[in-house]
């Protein structure tokens, strides 16, 4: 399967759901964007990488996994979101000491902040990005502002048919009760399902 890189296009935070954040990823041949729901910690450790001038007061967890891969000459050469399942992105990181190569699980969001450290790549499969790329579509009013990329995620969560990362994300969830919901999104925020959290989030509130 053909590999497609990607670069960071920027990060966004929702106004209307709290905690959900959207990451945005852009293959760097073509204009698809490749959105992913994140944790705020996840984001602000993505945020302050991309922020050369920010230096936080002490290293946060992935500043200590770089200083500690450092100090024992490990380095990440590139990360890789090899599978995409209900709506949750898998990916792995290739690391390499002493000319040995070794391939380690990790969430995406984890994944890509300790790529920026390292400066390493981030691929993943055509595959993927056929089924879960989207072409992000600007109102006239996006078009006059000086940053397009600062795409808010109220949009990538709301744009239904269009954005919809998983595959009939939304199908079941009118039937259930606010318990029922409330209860799932615990579930999905325990296990860091953080994009069905934000559908389940989406449709508590329509609720309310």
């Amino acid at each position: 399967m053909s590999l497609v890189r990607l670069k960071i296009k920027g990060i966004s935070y929702s106004q209307t759901q709290n905690g959900a954040y959207a990451l945005i990823l852009n293959e760097v041949e073509g204009d698809r964007k490749l959105p992913i729901v994140i944790g705020a910690f996840e984001a602000q450790s993505i945020a302050i990488a991309l922020e050369k001038e920010i230096k936080p007061p002490r290293p946060l967890t992935h500043d200590l996994f770089k200083n500690f891969s450092d100090r024992f000459d490990i380095v990440i050469k590139q990360v890789i979101i090899h599978k995409l399942v209900d709506g949750v992105f898998y990916s792995s990181i290739i690391c390499e000491r002493d000319g040995i190569e070794e391939i380690i699980d990790a969430r995406t969001s984890d994944a890509i902040a300790l790529a920026l450290r390292f400066n390493a790549p981030i691929f993943t499969y055509k595959t993927i990005l056929d089924k879960a790329g989207i072409f992000l579509k600007f109102s006239a009013k996006d078009k006059e502002k000086k940053d397009t990329d600062s795409i808010m995620v109220d949009e990538i969560l709301q744009e239904g048919e269009t954005v919809e990362i998983e595959s009939g994300a939304s199908d079941g969830y009118t039937e259930l009760t606010i318990e029922e919901l409330e209860e799932e999104l615990k579930k999905a925020v325990t296990s860091e399902d953080y994009e069905k959290a934000a559908k389940l989030r989406d449709e508590i509130s329509k609720r309310n």
